[in-house]
C-alpha cells in the first residue's frame, strides 16, 4: 500500500496576513480558551497587532511574551 502525500496547509505568506489576525480576533471574540503557549506563538508571528488584540480581549499577561522579549 502506498501512502498518499499530504496536502500542505496554509502557506506561511497567507498565514502572516490580515486574514490570520482576523482569525485570532474571531477566536478571542468567541471565548475560545486559547492556551498561553498558543497566544505566545501569535505574538511571535504577528507582533504588536496580535499583542493589541490579545490585550483588547483581556487575555494579556507578561507570561505570554516570547522569551526573547522578556529578557530571559
Amino acid at each position: 500500500m502506498t501512502r498518499k502525500p499530504g496536502t500542505p496547509g496554509i502557506s506561511r505568506e497567507n498565514r502572516l496576513s490580515d486574514e490570520g489576525l482576523l482569525r485570532l480576533e474571531r477566536q478571542l471574540g468567541s471565548g475560545s480558551q486559547i492556551s498561553d503557549p498558543v497566544l505566545t506563538q501569535w505574538i511571535r508571528r504577528y507582533g504588536d497587532p496580535a499583542r493589541d488584540l490579545i490585550k483588547q480581549y483581556n487575555r494579556y499577561t507578561i507570561l505570554i511574551e516570547p522569551d526573547d522579549d522578556r529578557g530571559a
